[in-house]
């Protein structure tokens, strides 16, 4: 058996195995949904509906209504839905 070379199987000692950490999941949270956007909210999707599909308007609503703002409920409405 050469240096650094592994011994033959029959001669290994058996590994330990490792033990994973557990991860303690937090419950999920329900997302509080407002009822009504505001007047500003209003206006600012109306002129973006110019430029915009009804579902891509509809999608960026409910993420208004979650709590996100104007620009990030665009960001998150163009990668699932598109224009």
């Amino acid at each position: 058996m050469a240096y650094g070379s592994k011994p033959p199987a029959n001669q290994r000692l058996p590994s330990a195995k490792k033990k994973k950490p557990v991860i303690k999941k937090k419950p999920a949270q329900k997302i509080k949904i407002k009822k009504n956007l505001t007047e500003r909210q209003k206006v600012q999707l109306k002129e973006h509906s110019v430029h915009h599909t009804t579902k891509h308007i509809n999608k960026m609503k409910i993420l208004m209504r979650e709590g996100k703002s104007f620009k990030q409920s665009h960001a998150i409405a163009m990668k699932m839905i598109g224009s």
